[in-house]
């Protein structure tokens, strides 16, 4: 457990020993969720308030999904962010349970938490402006886990113009459809994330009973705002995905055109040619340019005036 003290006009700071609430602002309380399950004594010790069996059950519950439920003495968030684990092309996603009460904050995340480590250094080192309650260091929270999926488009985006430079080379066959796949599986996901996510919040926003100031509501509101930039990216990249392969197949069928015109042509050029060999190759005993002195060249020379004539004029219908 990590105890951070804010005080009015004060440094944060962080608080040894059992937590106690200062004279005025609030605590928050910092937990992991591998090695401390038991986080709920704590606070049932310093608020003289018993958290929900259900509710210590959900943030110990690294499958549990955005949500938010409040009682009357506190407000559970769980909200997903990502994980160090997301790599290029792929994300992975971890909850963080949210409990919030008049004067404290309490979290309960994965021990690698890089949004919480970073909100962390950036208010004992005074790079923010400082936050007055409890739902202001959780809008700073969740405006550092949104803003990480963000910073996810740049190079998800690359890998999609990467696949599309592919699938366009006619010299490299693109035959990675798996990868693509699986691009848009991941896609799909962050769109239900996103929407697990905005709902949370949402509700979370309608229906505390905290105090939130005008000013705060707003500052959601762009929270808001940014989820749904990431879901409407989401749904555009699918887009983009889709009209990629249908791109890939008309290229495809076109290559396979321009291949079929230049066979057709030189089939309509040979079939005479063939259908003349075919003629002088029967034998029949009188037929009468057998006999012709020059009959071989005449007949050499117009099959190739022929394919000439055919050849010029599929060149003049510009067939190939």
């Amino acid at each position: 457990m990590e105890i951070i003290s804010f005080e009015p006009g004060k440094q944060p700071c962080r608080v040894e020993g059992p937590p106690a609430f200062p004279a005025e602002g609030f605590l928050w309380l910092d937990f992991e969720r591998e090695s401390e399950p038991d986080w709920y004594e704590a606070v049932d010790d310093l608020t003289g308030i018993k958290v929900h069996e259900g509710h210590v059950q959900d943030s110990l519950n690294p499958a549990h999904p955005s949500y938010y439920e409040g009682v009357g003495d506190y407000d559970m968030l769980v909200f997903r962010s990502l994980s160090p684990e997301t790599e290029e092309g792929e994300f992975a996603t971890r909850p963080t349970a949210f409990f919030l009460f008049d004067r404290l904050l309490v979290t309960v995340r994965a021990s690698d938490s890089r949004s919480i480590a970073n909100v962390k250094r950036r208010l004992l080192e005074s790079n923010i402006r400082l936050p007055s309650r409890p739902a202001s260091l959780l809008h700073l929270i969740l405006n550092a886990m949104i803003d990480r999926f963000l910073a996810m488009r740049e190079p998800l985006t690359d890998v999609l113009d990467a696949w599309r430079d592919a699938l366009l080379d006619p010299q490299n066959p693109f035959t990675d459809w798996h990868a693509v796949l699986e691009y848009r599986k991941q896609l799909r996901k962050l769109e239900m994330l996103c929407e697990s996510q905005e709902d949370a919040l949402s509700e979370w926003r309608d229906l505390t009973t905290l105090e939130i100031t005008e000013h705060l509501t707003v500052r959601y509101n762009d929270l808001l705002e940014h989820i749904r930039r990431v879901y409407k990216y989401a749904i555009y990249q699918q887009q983009e995905v889709e009209s990629m392969v249908q791109l890939h197949f008309s290229a495809v069928a076109h290559r396979t055109n321009q291949i079929m015109r230049v066979l057709t042509v030189l089939s309509g050029i040979f079939l005479p040619l063939t259908l003349i060999s075919g003629i002088y190759g029967m034998n029949f005993e009188y037929m009468p340019e057998l006999k012709t002195h020059y009959g071989y060249f005449i007949t050499l020379g117009g099959m190739g005036g022929l394919a000439a004539v055919l050849l010029l004029f599929f060149w003049y219908k510009k067939w190939f």
